[in-house]
């Protein structure tokens, strides 16, 4: 892990580039955790290998009463006490790594998320993120 890799935030570990959070994956530095809902995996795509914790679910976007107690399980499942956390744009993702600190985990924000901002179509996935950057997704 490079410093260099890190950008400063507050309130968590700070922010890294899809690219720092999938080599930091590959290496087992990390655990990377996709904080989306279930349907935006199901419908949108996922990350092989990345664990799903949702932050909240849809319907209504309800915050995920178990966050905490599944992050912890994430966490010594794969040997580690530092995730790379996942979401649509890198907003979610920043509250998410915000909780997690709190409770004394390494939490890092994907910035771009997995689609990355919307352009002026209002179309995700061509300003950024996992799929702009080349990175491995399934789609069911």
């Amino acid at each position: 892990m490079n410093s260099e890799d890190i950008k400063a935030a507050d309130g968590y570990a700070g922010d890294i580039s899809p690219e720092v959070a999938f080599q930091w994956m590959q290496s087992g530095q990390c655990a990377l955790v996709d904080v989306r809902t279930d349907a935006e995996r199901e419908w949108v795509g996922f990350v092989p290998g990345a664990y799903a914790v949702a932050w909240k679910q849809w319907p209504g976007m309800v915050p995920n009463a178990n966050f905490e107690q599944e992050i912890r399980a994430v966490c010594e499942k794969a040997g580690v006490n530092r995730v790379a956390l996942l979401c649509r744009s890198g907003v979610r993702s920043i509250a998410a790594a915000v909780f997690a600190t709190d409770f004394g985990i390494e939490a890092f924000n994907i910035l771009e998320g997995f689609e990355g901002d919307p352009d002026d179509r209002a179309h995700r996935g061509q300003k950024g993120g996992w799929r702009k950057a080349g990175l491995p997704w399934k789609q069911n």
